[in-house]
This record gives C-alpha cells, structure tokens and sequence, in this order.
C-alpha cells in the first residue's frame, strides 16, 4: 500500500467559516475540499453554494433544534450532514445559531496532492447509470453526486469539526471573478423559494446542479451578476 500522498497543511481556520452565511457562500467558491480516502486525497473545487439561516423556511434549523441538527446550531465551521433523496449532502454551520452553507456542486480539481490516480476514485466512487466512469465535469454536478464521488458518508462527518488528516477545506489562492446570484433549488412553495441565496462561479455555470445562465434566463429578473468583493 503506497503513502498517502502528501499534502501541505493549508487547512482554513474554523474562523473563516464564523462569518455571514451568504459571505461565507460566496467567500468558499473556487476553495478546494479535500477529502482522505486510502492513501488517495480526493479533492474538487467548490463551484456552487447555497446560504440558509435560521428564520429561513426553506432551512432545516427553522424547524428547531434536534439532536441530528445540532451541527446547525455550533460554532462556525462544524460539517452537517444529511441525506438527501437518498444520497449524502454537505453543509458547513456559519456564524449565528441555525446558520449554514450547503455545498451545492464542485468540480474535480488536480494537482500534487490529488493526481489522476485521485480523479480515478472518485469515477469508481461514482460511476454513471450504466456503471461506467461518469465524466469529469459530472462527477460532482449536484450535492449527492458529490457526496459520492468524495467518499463522504453522514454517519462519518455529521457534526464533526475538519480533520487537516482526513477532511478539509482549502485555500489554493483561486479568486472567483464573476458569481451569480439567483433563487435556492428544490425550496417547496412557500418555504422562501424566492430568496436569492444561491451562488455560482460563473466560469464554471455550465457544470453547476442547474445552469443560471441557460437559454431563458435573463439578469436582474432571474439571477444578478455580481464582481469578487460585492
């Protein structure tokens, strides 16, 4: 069995994720999450993010406390974890109790730390219907694909603090020009479907859980294009 690939200590500080959750949504687009699997890091590029709060009906906090929620309710930078539709989903607790940010989709990324023996796993992790290797820029196009391919499971990381030897989240000097902001996914009528909680690199829209910038769509009715640092 070959070492775990080396990779640098550069693990963000639990107090960069005690902040806003909309800041923190926008602030952890193109960060990379790192994931240990054997003696492979799996790791993708955050690509789309979705802010909730506690006063917010489309989020789980807003139906109060519970032991399984209670991730929701600690300090910034704790992982909440929950299934969804059957699959894993990832969600990291923001400042204020009930505050969080989901991690919507990501994009498999590359580099010494995570080589093509990484983005192998994560395709064996997820592979398609048919069981074949799913492509690249699907692996981790929606919350649950995600969750897959990166070998995350709830019972696992579910109010868990990161581990720099098993899971976390880095910063590898990306910064995200563009963002779009548009309404959440999948928030039933009347739960604050039409809060515009939801972020997306724009230079990666296209592999996102849903394109906002599709055919149809139009700015400043449907989503609103905003620069690093608004």
């Amino acid at each position: 069995m070959p070492d775990t690939a080396p990779c640098p200590p550069r693990a963000l500080p639990d107090g960069f994720f005690d902040r806003d959750a909309q800041v923190l949504a926008k602030a952890l687009l193109g960060k990379i999450i790192r994931h240990r699997q054997g003696a492979l890091w799996l790791s993708a590029r955050i690509i789309e993010t979705e802010a909730y709060y506690c006063s917010d009906k489309g989020s789980h906090a807003s139906l109060g406390y519970t032991e399984k929620r209670k991730a929701l309710f600690l300090d910034g930078g704790h992982i909440y974890m929950y299934y969804a539709r059957g699959g894993d989903s990832l969600n990291f607790s923001a400042h204020g109790a009930g505050n969080a940010v989901l991690i919507k989709s990501a994009y498999p990324w590359l580099d010494a730390c995570s080589d093509d023996n990484s983005l192998a796993q994560m395709q064996l992790n997820n592979p398609d219907a048919s069981g074949n290797p799913r492509p690249a820029e699907r692996l981790c196009a929606g919350q649950t694909l995600l969750c897959k391919a990166m070998g995350l499971k709830v019972p696992h990381w579910d109010a868990q603090r990161f581990d720099p030897d098993r899971l976390f989240v880095e910063d590898c000097g990306i910064t995200v020009q563009h963002i779009i902001q548009t309404t959440r996914l999948g928030i039933p009528h009347g739960r604050d479907e039409h809060l515009p909680f939801r972020f997306v690199d724009a230079d990666y829209a296209r592999y996102c859980t849903r394109n906002p910038l599709r055919r149809g769509q139009v700015e400043g009715r449907d989503y609103f294009s905003l620069t690093q640092g608004n």
